[in-house]
């Protein structure tokens, strides 16, 4: 006898942060070492299209669909982020726009506002959630300095590849987690014993 499939079971989809935490996470990675200097290569940014951008926005559509608007509003923001800044370095070297370092600076102000009121629900979410959000804040407030020339990007970049650090962890913890249906990789949760 063929087994029925139910309305739940049609409708069921996968859980975008795995997705969305690796594309930002590896993104943010791969620009700040870049940033520091460790490697030339313009990878970064090119990746930070398809996987910082188009697979985030992605992510957060599907975040949409399940009624969670943080989710959505993260995914889809800091995937738009990864476009606008790999569209506008591609066109500077392109030679079409010249981007200046106070209009970084203040293009870092603005999302670290916006990360600033995004932390908020994190405190709602998990610890690794607020590691991410908190370190992320910083992260704009030390580029925006950097791109003042206040101070030299390694600063950054430090507190960078950590915030992506945890964002690779929660990408990994929500795969193992579907796996295993327990959290081997343990986020912190607010909502539930881990």
């Amino acid at each position: 006898m063929e087994r029925e499939i139910t309305k739940i079971e049609i409708n069921q989809w996968a859980n975008p942060g795995a997705v969305g935490l690796a594309g930002f996470g590896f993104n943010t990675i791969l620009l700040q070492i870049h940033n520091i200097g460790l490697i030339d290569s313009t990878i970064p940014l090119v990746y930070g299209l398809f996987w910082g951008g188009i697979a985030q926005i992605i992510a957060g559509i599907i975040d949409a669909r399940s009624g969670d608007a943080f989710g959505f509003t993260a995914f889809a923001s800091y995937g738009a982020f990864w476009l606008g800044l790999s569209l506008g370095f591609l066109l500077q070297w392109i030679g079409l726009i010249k981007l200046d370092g106070p209009g970084l600076a203040w293009l870092c102000i603005c999302w670290g506002v916006f990360s600033a009121y995004m932390s908020i629900g994190t405190f709602r979410t998990s610890r690794l959630h607020v590691l991410i959000f908190l370190s992320l804040v910083l992260l704009f407030g030390l580029l925006a300095l950097h791109f003042y020339d206040l101070i030299p990007a390694v600063i950054p970049g430090v507190v960078g590849i950590i915030c992506g650090g945890a964002a690779v962890y929660g990408s990994a913890a929500i795969i193992v987690y579907t796996k295993y249906g327990r959290w081997i990789l343990p986020i912190g949760s607010f909502l539930s014993r881990q």
